[in-house]
């Protein structure tokens, strides 16, 4: 007897899923108030907020939320209506790719509804059965769900080590012969955890050797990194050498959307042949105006980006002083690592946010080792340096209470109790 496809939901609701009862509102889907921003309300409580990728400060500027209002006074909501090839073009949008393309420069550049669903569209275009990806092994969640569209062969390489890059280099040389494909090697302009650069220099090094071409998810990088902000590229020196560039508009835009960019004939076939903008709605006007504002002044005002590095700088440097472990971050991302279980970094999360008013996002097995906490602090243009002294004598206090032990015995007696 075929069995119900649901008594699976039932038994098994996944590894993030099973925690649902005792995490859902506060832990994960948490309902942040307010204007956005550093200073927001989180269940009536004022918070100090460091989980937002707004790190330009974008999303409150005055330009930005008028050029949005006036987009929205113009056009609503829905206009255009309907796929790019079908109805949903407009000189608009071709100008905002036209300026994002010079912005990275690449010769030419294709808008994105959504980033997740753009890079899942772009490996699946890119690639044939005959073809072979080769990968970081800590590449987003994106970047896996494109791969697991490839019929092909597919190889992971150890997080930013180029030596495993090559032993899967030599492999894909091999399949790729035999099949008569090609290789495409895919990585991330910034790990969005861990905080580290791909090491795209060295990368690009291996290009003519084994003759692949580089994709690089560099949403993480845009806006934050090289001399004129156009990413990890920029400021490894290597941006001619990235074969196709993709960033989404989810961090330093501060908006919605995503673009990639590359050569003309790339980018003309990516326009033809990327499905889920193909059979998908255009870019509102709401986003490709606001999209084109909140690049102009990404150009022109690079105070907005040193402004983000004195606090980076400063919040790392504390850190650090502090005795703190933040790994080998060099870019806005700050994780902090420290020791202890699930349970007691439950605790210490809801004594972040009850007791030091500090808002920010956790990680713990299996995205990382067993026994490991990773608090990710998201430094913006928006945060002050009392923001940041506040935020460091929090976590002095918190670190104290993790390793005294105080955590772990308020994880147990609220076991006990649960069970009692």
């Amino acid at each position: 007897m075929v069995k119900d496809l649901f008594d699976r939901i039932q038994k098994n609701k996944g590894p993030l899923g099973k925690w649902a009862s005792q995490a859902e509102g506060y832990y994960v889907f948490p309902k942040l108030e307010g204007k956005l921003g550093p200073h927001m309300k989180f269940q009536g409580k004022d918070v100090l907020n460091w989980s937002l990728n707004d790190y330009l400060g974008l999303a409150t500027h005055p330009e930005v939320l008028k050029a949005d209002a006036d987009a929205a006074a113009e056009y609503g909501a829905a206009y255009p209506m309907g796929a790019r090839m079908m109805s949903g073009h407009t000189d608009y949008h071709e100008q905002l790719q036209r300026e994002l393309a010079q912005f990275v420069s690449k010769e030419a550049a294709y808008l994105l509804n959504f980033g997740y669903q753009g890079m899942v569209s772009i490996i699946d275009a890119l690639v044939t059965k005959n073809d072979v990806i080769v990968y970081d092994v800590d590449s987003h969640a994106c970047i896996i769900d494109g791969v697991r569209l490839h019929m092909g062969k597919r190889f992971t390489y150890q997080h930013n080590d180029v030596e495993s890059l090559e032993k899967n280099l030599e492999r894909a040389v091999k399949i790729a012969n035999e099949q008569n494909g090609g290789i495409l090697v895919i990585t991330e302009g910034v790990f969005g955890m861990r905080g580290q650069q791909g090491k795209l220099r060295e990368i690009v090094a291996l290009k003519e050797k084994y003759n692949f071409r580089l994709l690089v998810d560099d949403a993480h990088g845009f806006g934050t990194l090289g001399k004129t902000g156009a990413g990890a590229g920029e400021e490894q020196g290597c941006q001619d050498d990235i074969d196709v560039y993709f960033s989404t508009f989810a961090k330093s835009m501060a908006g919605i959307g995503a673009f990639v960019a590359g050569d003309n004939d790339l980018i003309s076939f990516l326009q033809y042949n990327l499905r889920s903008q193909m059979f998908a709605k255009s870019l509102p006007m709401i986003y490709t105006l606001g999209g084109l504002k909140r690049l102009e002044l990404l150009r022109n005002h690079p105070e907005l980006k040193e402004k983000l590095w004195a606090n980076v700088n400063k919040i790392q440097n504390g850190l650090r002083e502090k005795g703190f472990n933040i790994g080998d971050t060099n870019t806005c991302v700050t994780p902090v690592y420290l020791e202890g279980s699930i349970p007691e970094a439950m605790v210490m999360v809801n004594d972040l946010r009850e007791n030091y008013g500090i808002f920010l996002s956790i990680v713990v097995y299996p995205v990382i080792p067993k026994g490991l906490i990773l608090l990710r602090v998201i430094p913006t243009a928006s945060h002050t340096f009392e923001d940041i002294d506040e935020t460091l004598t929090a976590f002095e206090a918190i670190r104290t209470k993790l390793q005294d032990g105080t955590y772990k015995k308020m994880a147990e007696s609220i076991s006990e109790t649960s069970e009692a």
